[in-house]
């Protein structure tokens, strides 16, 4: 739980007095895709795994 407030703590310094509305919007919405996109990453590899995939 600790680990997720730190997490949520550095999200919040990360775009604090980022500048302009358009900047701010911009990196909040690339940080998103890119936490979803890992996401899918993380699921693919794990169902690799529990399938066995042979990785040659």
């Amino acid at each position: 739980m600790k680990t997720i407030l730190l997490i949520k703590q550095i999200y919040l310094e990360g775009f604090r007095n980022l500048g302009h509305l358009i900047v701010t919007k911009y990196f909040k919405a690339f940080a998103w895709f890119s936490f979803i996109m890992f996401a899918v990453v993380l699921y693919a590899f794990i169902f690799r795994i529990s399938t066995g995939f042979a990785f040659d």
